[in-house]
């Protein structure tokens, strides 16, 4: 679930707790934890409503001025369902910053990374790329994601999503323009014999 920047403040403070979206179907579970660029929020409900119930409190809770300036900000077509989502920010550490700033490897965590990484590189349609992704952030820190993509020959979307995988094992760390590789991932290249293809 995307939310700008902007609301980072308000959602960690509990100022916004409740975001209205339309959505073709149900994209968040109640229950679960999701991570955004505002922070990590666990959604409390998820519910289908009309645009004309949503009043001026719950528009506030949204981070909107009124009721009218929310709907008329509502992105997507008129006919698709409105969902209210209300939400908590997560004050916990992320499990995954953790492990990021985790750099003491035993071999045994560097033979499991190959073996992750080697997997990822056999599921992929394009060949192996794990190696270099991992190269070519740690040459390149902070240059904009899709500049990196095109170095490499590759679209910026599907490059995003194979970055995402490495940060998911704590390799990589996203900023606000490109990604750096974490402690983890500086000291996991120190170690693997794995390089990237010449």
């Amino acid at each position: 679930m995307l939310f700008e920047m902007r609301y980072r403040e308000a959602i960690a403070s509990g100022a916004v707790t409740l975001t209205f979206r339309r959505w073709r179907r149900r994209q968040v579970v109640a229950g679960h934890r999701y991570r955004t660029a505002a922070g990590r929020i666990e959604v409390e409900a998820v519910d289908v409503v009309e645009p004309s119930s949503i009043t001026d409190t719950q528009a506030r809770r949204a981070g909107a001025g009124s009721a009218a300036a929310l709907v008329a900000d509502l992105r997507g077509p008129d006919d698709l369902p409105l969902y209210r989502i209300r939400f908590h920010a997560v004050a916990e550490p992320d499990p995954r910053d953790e492990l990021a700033a985790s750099a003491d490897l035993s071999a045994d965590e560097v033979a499991d990374l190959d073996r992750q990484l080697d997997r990822l590189d056999a599921a992929s349609s394009s060949g192996p790329w794990t190696a270099e992704i991992l190269a070519l952030i740690a040459a390149r820190p902070a240059v904009r994601a899709g500049d990196l993509a095109d170095s490499v020959g590759r679209e910026m979307a599907p490059f995003k999503l194979d970055v995402r995988k490495l940060k998911a094992r704590g390799l990589t760390i996203s900023l606000e323009k490109g990604y750096r590789l974490s402690p983890r991932g500086e000291r996991y290249l120190q170690l693997t014999t794995r390089r990237p293809p010449l």
